[in-house]
């Protein structure tokens, strides 16, 4: 088995000139049924539009995985905070007494949930690059951050940190001062 390089400027030529070596080829092989050919022939754009469809696949797959980790996690993170609303009731229950506003509260606890997602997510970073500069250190690949993904990254930490949050932080607001007290 063996390969050809052959140059070619546009799309027609290459078509014409893969029928040529496909018709050679044929003949040399002394194929009479063409369906039946004992060889492929490929260009770089085959092997282009290939490689593209598997990275298209691999986003797609990664995105998804992406999308249920972020679910999961705001998930951990309400559930999290649904239980610090419960311990801290009657906390909740004296500040309302003392006049905290409906907003207050609602503040207090997404600032709470943001903090957490945030130091959550400065945490992965930290160690999704420390991972990726030992694999570029041993694979010989240069190490490049990108400061874009890198904010975008702490944006949907924050994000769900507040989309998460905020079911506990109103559920904290919409306590009754004197029921808040009462709890035990």
């Amino acid at each position: 088995m063996g390969s050809v390089s052959v140059e070619v400027a546009d799309a027609k030529q290459m078509d014409a000139v893969r029928d040529q070596i496909g018709y050679l080829l044929i003949s040399r092989h002394k194929i009479s049924d063409p369906t039946n050919a004992d060889f492929t022939i490929f260009s770089q754009q085959d092997l282009l539009s290939t490689i593209s469809q598997v990275t298209e696949t691999f986003t797609a797959l990664l995105s998804g995985i992406a999308a249920i980790s972020l679910l999961v996690g705001g998930i951990g993170i309400m559930n999290i905070m649904l239980v610090t609303v419960v311990e801290r009731t009657r906390e909740i229950g004296l500040r309302k007494a003392l006049g905290a506003t409906k907003k207050a509260v609602v503040s207090q606890f997404l600032i709470e949930s943001v903090i957490l997602t945030v130091a959550g997510g400065i945490l992965g970073m930290i160690l999704g690059t420390l991972l990726s500069f030992i694999i570029s250190s041993l694979i010989n690949v240069p190490f490049t951050i990108n400061i874009v993904s890198v904010l975008l990254a702490v944006g949907v930490s924050g994000g769900i940190g507040i989309i998460f949050g905020w079911y506990p932080a109103r559920k904290a607001a919409n306590l009754q001062p004197i029921e808040a007290l009462r709890y035990e």
